[in-house]
């Protein structure tokens, strides 16, 4: 709810950003190709490429052991890696650098056909990155199916923008952490029993950024469509632009990898009495980027909260359950 009150904040005051356009104007692409912008973001994207590994290897590597380069059999099939939504993540991940590496190079004054490339090699390399860490992880390995799913976020963003020059359907995350109980799992091996909230938060992390990105009970990717950019709409229509259809894709009761076991230092504990379940959504959105307002400010806020999916009424239709409709989900 304190989201929406934001945006309609953000719509009332954008009148008055408009009567101060002229000092947010250089958020606004350049009409020819700037050398100045170009070199800030080269500079900004390498120390940013370098912040974000060092943010990946704290978060995600520094438990795990090093080794040889190897590869990781995560094939999809009948029992699936963290119900595949570990990949659906690699798909978002994929498209939103691939994007945001297109509207800086258009900032820049970079033409559209090789800012495309672009940022379709931006894409690619930081997502390949990733793949490389993994595969000399004795955590992980390099997995032909996280490739994979990469190729189809940066292709989905490449696609659209060779075919129409815009993207009439955005790839967007949402992640509401579950209120996780606190039934007390005893250890296999005798040790010390911990509930479930601790098992989740041992395995997703304890703050709200960190399991943001990696608590697989939380999070849904989205596919949001855009109507409007599809029809031959008069100026006078009074359709909204802005309006989109999302269908999402998430899972539940997921505490480990393949199945629900976790181990830490001490102990592992059995979690196989919770069943784990697939779920697809079917919601509204709306696409910030299609909100009219004369505010370069506005328009870049709206950009940078664009792959953020808009709570709205959503129907649940889940892999073991009955269809379940919120009137306001995220």
């Amino acid at each position: 709810m304190r989201i929406t009150f934001v945006l309609l904040f953000l719509i009332q005051v954008s009148s008055g950003f408009a009567q101060e356009k002229n000092t947010w104007q250089w958020l606004e692409p350049a009409d020819t190709f700037n050398n100045k912008r170009f070199k800030l973001l080269t500079i900004g994207g390498a120390a940013a490429y370098a912040a974000t590994s060092v943010g990946l290897y704290s978060i995600w590597y520094k438990n795990y052991d090093l080794g040889p380069f190897h590869f990781f059999n995560d094939k999809f099939g009948n029992n699936d890696e963290w119900e595949k939504v570990d990949k659906a993540g690699h798909v978002v991940t994929a498209y939103a650098e691939s994007y945001l590496a297109f509207k800086g190079m258009r900032w820049a004054g970079v033409k559209h056909k090789p800012a495309v490339w672009i940022g379709a090699g931006v894409g690619t390399i930081l997502q390949g990155t990733i793949e490389v860490m993994d595969g000399f992880s004795a955590g992980w390995g390099f997995s032909k199916m996280d490739v994979l799913a990469n190729t189809i976020g940066v292709a989905t963003f490449t696609t659209q923008e060779l075919l129409w020059k815009e993207q009439r359907m955005m790839i967007k995350v949402s992640n509401t952490r579950p209120n996780y109980p606190t039934t007390l799992i005893p250890g296999n091996k005798g040790g010390p029993p911990l509930n479930v909230r601790q098992i989740a938060h041992g395995l997703y992390g304890d703050n709200y950024l960190e399991a943001f990105v990696k608590d697989y009970n939380g999070m849904t990717v989205w596919a949001s469509i855009n109507p409007a950019s599809f029809l031959k709409l008069s100026e006078n229509s009074r359709f909204p632009r802005w309006l989109n259809v999302a269908v999402g894709f998430g899972a539940d009761g997921v505490y480990g990898a393949y199945g629900n076991v976790y181990t830490n230092a001490n102990d592992s504990y059995s979690l196989t009495n919770i069943p784990r379940e697939k779920e697809y959504y079917l919601s509204f959105d709306v696409d910030l980027r299609r909100i009219r307002t004369r505010s370069p400010l506005l328009r870049t806020i709206f950009q940078g909260l664009s792959f953020v999916k808009i709570p709205g009424p959503t129907l649940e239709m889940s892999s073991i359950g009955k269809p379940k409709f919120h009137f306001f989900y995220w």
